[in-house]
């Protein structure tokens, strides 16, 4: 989903000069001889080929959407500077409005799919917010071209066959523009998931997430319920931590039942936090020092919406609030590092053992991960955030 369109939108983008699509990944083939093999395998598939022509007409390699795909996004914003961006007070007051307008809506398709009207409008409202920005490029020359490029052309090719499949299913290919990497519509679906999870909502015949919102909003609760989604159950909390905890037991790879949350000294920061056996995971995204969720079960649903971290907490929490949730604790003394910092963390890690990724410059969830063991190895508090402590000590290491 949005290829973290919204991410890059709120960070800054460093566009390295890529290595053109060539030849090498195609046994020699030229764009125009790649299409023709697409052709055939799509009719070969079963795809008609008045869709297949329709589909591919005037598609040809478009180099800007190369370059994007192979630009390096640096986001430098904090949790709290990321979701107080996002979740604004005028997209707060617009989604409430939508929640309303549109009750009976998200009641049916609760009814079905077991997804709540909050989760879906947080959705929309990062995703294309509510629906004014469905992006600007035509979607199968996109994934055409990306699918032709070799750096995941794999992948492409999956989307570039399941957009000439929404041809087939009634989909004109002058309405699928989206975003750069073939999203589309209100909730910036993708041609695999629109394939696997289009529903049509608006019993007009056919599945359109780009004109009806009542689609698109069925569409994306049936790919949440088809990624795990469990009728009636949370899926984010804001929390209250001690001053001093088992710092280690945190992540999102960690489950204990919150009666031992409770043991440890955690509190909810509003409403109940009961002693039972429920799962759930403490997530710090800036650390013991700044602001402290309980992830459940229901989260995992929204990392297969999109792994970036922030941005999945901040559409969660998005949620939260238009369930009722108080704006979350901006009692922060963090100072993040910056992107050089965190490159420079990354290649001690990397030296270390601890992590056998890139050096980008990015904190996602490996670099949290191989953080925490670092700091276990230098005996200090092992809330996998990488304060300028943590830096200073690996350096001397």
């Amino acid at each position: 989903m949005n290829c973290l369109k919204w991410i890059f939108a709120a960070g800054l983008m460093v566009f390295a000069p890529p290595a053109l699509a060539g030849p090498e990944c195609h046994g020699g083939q030229s764009f125009e001889q790649f299409l023709s093999g697409v052709r055939a395998e799509a009719e070969a598939a079963g795809i008609s080929k008045a869709a297949i022509a329709s589909a591919l007409a005037g598609v040809h390699f478009d180099e800007a959407i190369v370059r994007r795909d192979h630009g390096q996004g640096v986001f430098q914003q904090t949790f709290l500077q990321f979701s107080d961006r996002m979740v604004s007070a005028d997209r707060m007051s617009r989604g409430k409005k939508l929640l309303a307008a549109n009750a009976a809506l998200f009641a049916r398709i609760e009814k079905q799919y077991g997804v709540p009207a909050e989760v879906l409008v947080a959705f929309w409202g990062l995703e294309s917010d509510f629906g004014a920005d469905h992006g600007k490029y035509p979607v199968i020359q996109s994934v055409a071209t990306l699918a032709y490029d070799c750096r995941r052309a794999d992948v492409f090719h999956i989307e570039l066959l399941d957009s000439i499949r929404l041809v087939e299913r009634g989909l004109s290919p002058a309405d699928m523009v989206g975003d750069w990497a073939g999203e589309l519509g209100h909730m910036q679906i993708s041609p695999p998931q629109y394939v696997k999870y289009g529903v049509d909502f608006d019993g007009d015949g056919k599945a359109d997430v780009i004109h009806s919102i009542p689609d698109a909003m069925a569409t994306a609760a049936n790919f949440l319920a088809g990624a795990g989604w469990k009728r009636g159950q949370p899926w984010l909390q804001e929390v209250r931590v001690p001053a001093d905890m088992a710092w280690q037991e945190t992540g999102l790879s960690i489950q204990h039942p919150r009666a031992y949350w409770v043991e440890q000294g955690v509190t909810a920061a509003s409403g109940d936090l009961p002693a039972d056996k429920f799962p759930a995971s403490l997530v710090l995204p800036m650390g013991r020092h700044g602001p402290a969720f309980l992830a459940y079960p229901n989260f995992a649903a929204y990392l297969e919406w999109n792994k970036a971290y922030v941005y999945s907490l901040t559409a969660g929490y998005f949620a939260t609030r238009l369930s009722g949730a108080p704006v979350v604790s901006h009692a922060s003394t963090v100072t993040p590092l910056t992107s050089a910092e965190i490159k420079e963390l990354q290649l001690i890690l990397k030296r270390m053992g601890l992590t056998d990724q890139p050096a980008d410059g990015q904190l996602g969830t490996d670099t949290r991960a191989a953080v925490k063991q670092a700091q276990l190895k230098l005996g200090l508090a092992a809330d996998g955030y990488p304060s300028a402590e943590v830096l200073d000590r690996l350096r001397r290491q």
